[in-house]
């Protein structure tokens, strides 16, 4: 009222100025000066209140008035606020808003810890960060194919009828076979998550029975098995059992609807082995495929845009974290035990072997898995500071998995090498690479690693120990290993998918409604 009262007034002077007596020009004069000045008191207080309140609005969201969509818009668009001054990574914590928006956890996840690694037990440097917190498990539709092409390549025979064993106990779970063949037995750890996703607490993904609500389509054959048992011919054979299923497998997906709806591009296909799947590949190229590499396939048929690089199973005993030896407790400078005579890519081998087989701390000899092979390849990574991961006949092998479950910290001598989770995990932080140019340099290679010390080693070797965890497969699956991170992978493939699909039904649905008109 006294605002409106005083406008009022020098509204009404400003108006009938020659009206005025002196006498009142002069005192309305001394009011003015006295009304401006209570009015630049008043305005300056007002901005005062309205910056606090703005302030309080922030800092206690539960009680704003703002509308919730127009302050997340300003936390999208500017961010910048809420980062430290000269901090890189470190980040002053979001405003906590009521847990009743779950949308918000799923827009602000990749926000709130840009150099961690995805899990699923929230955001932590030491730990993970989930960055699918908010959107739920991976819903999948599993295809119930005949056990031929799966559990059934085990030895296990079910009742009749009967697709898939009894998860419910281990004892009645058909064992995959050790050595070699344990690799590559991606496809049945997969299998085994999503047989017991409707179990409470088990599974990383969730199996759906209806293929219209799963964002991916899986297909249970387990081709890595399927490549080392049954790809050669026996007696009277004229075609091996590995081929005879792959023919079977691309007329089954053929003639799907689901196959057919959008191409084969929402489907799953494990083939770890880089020698699986080598007859029907070609057919099922536009599938989403999880593999070791890229090494033998050509680039239109498996590609980083569309497919999942997966660990591989290591072979060697997992060391408990308590039990990793320290820096001083390595005697070995570097390890590596394998074939040495190796073709193609693989042909550096040889040329390490004859620089480095003299030298007094460093274990570089031929060895394989048989016998006794995989208890000495452990004891040797576990004794070694640095083991070598060297391209052999594939860009990538099964010793840099045994070299992190052997808390040894790994040194990629690889070009073209593509590894797991690369999207979320940076592997300079826990592993060394060396162009393969420079490593056969006389003396390069040595010089490199005597010159790490005891603290730079430390630090790998700590962050090593931090992530080894999302390399090991088992069964119930935990969060954060080898299965929910193939899960996590898939899904952040399959909104790209999606959004291709999206584009391409841009016109196709008008066009089809104008055919029907």
């Amino acid at each position: 009222m006294l605002f409106s009262s005083i406008i009022s007034k020098l509204a009404c002077f400003a108006y009938f100025p020659k009206a005025t007596p002196r006498s009142l020009i002069v005192s309305m004069s001394e009011k003015a000066k006295f009304l401006s000045r209570s009015l630049f008191y008043l305005i300056t207080i007002s901005i005062f209140l309205l910056v606090l309140s703005s302030f309080s609005l922030v800092q206690f969201p539960s009680t704003h008035f703002i509308p919730r969509s127009v302050f997340e818009l300003v936390l999208v668009n500017s961010t910048s606020f809420l980062l430290k001054p000269k901090a890189k990574t470190e980040l002053v914590k979001f405003p906590s808003f009521p847990s009743t928006d779950t949308n918000l956890s799923m827009r602000f996840g990749s926000l709130s810890c840009p150099n961690s690694i995805v899990g699923a037990s929230g955001c932590h440097r030491m730990k993970t960060c989930d960055r699918n917190q908010g959107l739920g498990k991976l819903k999948v539709f599993m295809y119930d194919l005949p056990p031929e092409f799966h559990f059934g390549l085990l030895g296990w025979k079910g009742n009749k009828n009967q697709t898939w064993p009894n998860v419910d106990r281990h004892s009645r779970i058909p064992s995959y076979p050790g050595g070699l063949n344990l690799q590559h037995s991606v496809e049945y750890w997969l299998t085994l998550d999503l047989l017991a996703s409707n179990t409470p607490e088990v599974g990383n993904a969730v199996r759906v029975q209806n293929s219209s609500e799963a964002d991916i389509v899986f297909v249970p054959f387990f081709s890595s098995l399927s490549y080392n048992r049954h790809s050669k011919l026996h007696g009277k054979e004229k075609v091996s059992v590995n081929k005879m299923l792959q023919t079977k497998l691309v007329r089954f997906l053929m003639a799907r609807d689901e196959w057919k709806r959008f191409g084969g591009n929402d489907h799953l296909i494990v083939a770890h082995h880089p020698n699986s799947m080598l007859y029907a590949r070609k057919k099922l190229g536009s599938a989403m495929f999880v593999l070791a590499d890229f090494g033998r396939y050509p680039v239109e048929i498996a590609n980083l845009g569309k497919d999942i690089i997966a660990p591989y199973k290591h072979v060697v005993r997992t060391i408990p974290i308590g039990e990793s030896a320290q820096f001083d407790r390595r005697p070995i400078l570097m390890h590596f035990q394998g074939a040495i005579y190796r073709k193609d890519g693989g042909a550096i081998r040889q040329q390490l072997y004859y620089l480095l087989k003299d030298e007094k701390d460093v274990h570089f000899t031929f060895g394989t898995y048989r016998g006794n092979g995989i208890k000495k390849a452990a004891q040797g990574m576990a004794s070694s500071k640095f083991c070598l991961n060297i391209a052999g006949d594939t860009p990538s092998s099964n010793r840099l998995f045994d070299a992190i479950a052997s808390r040894c910290v790994p040194v990629i001598i690889s070009d073209d090498i593509e590894l797991p989770f690369e999207d979320v995990l940076d592997y300079s932080e826990f592993c060394l690479f060396v162009r393969a140019s420079d490593a056969v340099r006389k003396g390069y290679l040595l010089d490199l690693l005597r010159g790490i010390d005891r603290y730079h080693w430390t630090k790998l070797w700590e962050r090593l120990k931090e992530i080894a965890p999302h390399y090991e497969y088992s069964y119930p699956s935990q969060p954060n290993d080898a299965v929910a991170m193939v899960w996590e992978a898939v899904l952040r493939k399959v909104s790209s998918v999606q959004f291709k699909r999206h584009r391409r039904n841009r016109f196709a649905r008008s066009e089809a409604l104008l055919k029907r008109v």
